[in-house]
């Protein structure tokens, strides 16, 4: 694999309606082998995927950095958290397990945990191999086949990781790739032979995927956009918060839906704050995402990075002031110069009613708001649409843990930001979707509970 920022990759055909009937049809035959085999047995599968992962995690994290443009440095963990979840999945797969009731009489009852059969996932670009481990791991312990269309943007991986379950011994075809970008998606929502829908993706198509599941009354986990709060109170550890800000802002080149872009600071310490957060930015090295000392690689496409940069231009035009960054970058190796790059942005000045501060950016571009009390950030953090994360930065655990519980958001940090462990559910409140991946909750997404009644003596009848 070399770098080849602006140039084809490779050329793949899209998935159309028989294409999407046959990885349907070749999944549904797989989850009759697959379902009706133990805990233990789908334990024993997963955990030789996970073993195949960690054995290629270079190799995978290469063609993750190629096929993203994120760093090398982010990728190979993107892979560890990827093995990460399978090994935690297979951990679970043999303690599946419904109730016994018992009831009047010597009678009993019980609840069966059963698969729902084929599910499909939906993924994004910004974690194309992580997003299909966490869609397939939790599907496969509970029993599951899965048909997964990855972004049209960056296709590769997913199919490394359908070789891998292959290599591990699942039956054939029980987890299939299509590929494609809406209509393939339409084909699998539509398709009568799928059981549910995981997606993870903009506000608007997640809408649109819901809309589909319905006529079909097909459930769905949505993972979608977020305008996360970052709250940084004067007694926060300085050195701790300004290193969370840039975790929260700029990691794969700030294309990460639970990134924290409003960044509210308490007025006492904002100019400190500020002034070493533009001195952070400005050092953080652009470039060739293979090297090893590169931080922030190139943006996934041309109209992703001309959209940002349309953030940028439309912030200053409210009133709000570039601190650093926000333009394009064109590295000194002459083999990059048709990268999307651009250096990384702090906005300052910025108010809550700016679009910069409203709307999700999906790029490196931080805005950083002052505040004066707690009562009203929580509620100025919690004035808006999205509810995926939030972060909270003081010294004061007992403020910590007020405002999180106060924040309208699925996922909280205290200082820290964008932990993500597999042993955690991970998901938004309001706009920002429903449903969880990860942490035991994703198998209640991913299952469906049978109730069984059990007569030891003679029915009792009204008639």
């Amino acid at each position: 694999f070399k770098t080849c920022p602006g140039r084809v990759l490779c050329k793949l055909p899209c998935s159309g309606e028989k294409e999407v009937d046959l990885a349907v049809q070749s999944a549904k035959a797989a989850f009759k082998i697959w379902s009706q085999m133990s805990g233990m047995e789908r334990c024993r599968v997963m955990l030789e995927a996970a073993r195949i992962i960690r054995e290629q995690r270079d190799e995978i994290a290469t063609m993750e950095t190629i096929n993203n443009g994120k760093s090398i440095f982010e990728a190979r963990v993107d892979i560890d958290i990827s093995w990460q979840c399978l090994e935690y999945y297979a951990g679970l797969a043999g303690s599946l397990a419904g109730e016994h009731i018992q009831l009047p009489g010597g009678s009993f009852g019980y609840t069966r945990r059963e698969p729902l059969g084929v599910c499909v996932g939906i993924g994004a670009w910004n974690y194309p191999f992580q997003i299909a481990c966490w869609k397939s791991g939790p599907a496969l312990a509970c029993g599951n086949a899965m048909v997964f269309k990855p972004s049209p943007f960056t296709p590769i991986s997913a199919v490394k990781l359908a070789e891998i379950f292959t290599e591990a011994g699942v039956p054939k075809g029980l987890f299939n790739v299509v590929q494609g970008g809406a209509a393939t998606g339409q084909f699998l929502c539509h398709h009568p032979d799928v059981a549910k829908i995981s997606f993870t993706g903009s506000v608007p198509t997640g809408m649109k995927i819901m809309e589909m599941a319905a006529k079909g009354i097909k459930p769905v986990t949505l993972e979608l956009g977020g305008k996360s709060p970052l709250i940084i109170f004067s007694d926060a550890d300085l050195e701790n918060a300004v290193k969370g800000a840039l975790m929260a802002n700029f990691l794969t080149q700030g294309e990460v839906c639970c990134n924290g872009t409003r960044v509210f600071v308490e007025r006492k310490i904002l100019d400190t704050f500020t002034k070493e957060v533009v001195k952070r930015t400005q050092k953080i090295k652009i470039g060739d995402p293979l090297l090893e000392d590169t931080r922030m690689g190139a943006l996934i496409n041309r109209p992703h990075l001309n959209r940002v940069q349309g953030f940028i231009k439309q912030a200053k035009e409210q009133g709000a002031e570039v601190l650093c960054g926000g333009d394009l970058y064109v590295p000194d190796d002459p083999k990059l110069k048709n990268g999307y790059y651009m250096r990384p942005c702090v906005l300052g000045n910025c108010k809550d009613d700016m679009t910069c501060v409203k709307e999700e950016i999906f790029g490196p571009v931080m805005a950083i708001l002052p505040f004066d009390t707690e009562e009203e950030v929580v509620e100025r953090a919690n004035a808006t649409k999205f509810g995926l994360a939030g972060g909270v930065f003081t010294r004061d655990i007992q403020k910590a843990h007020r405002v999180v519980a106060a924040l309208k958001a699925g996922m909280c940090f205290i200082n820290n930001y964008n932990i993500s462990p597999v042993e955690l559910p991970f998901g938004g409140y309001k706009s920002s979707g429903f449903g969880r991946e990860n942490g035991r909750a994703a198998i209640e997404y991913y299952s469906q509970l049978k109730t069984v009644c059990v007569e030891m003596g003679d029915v009792e009848s009204v008639f």
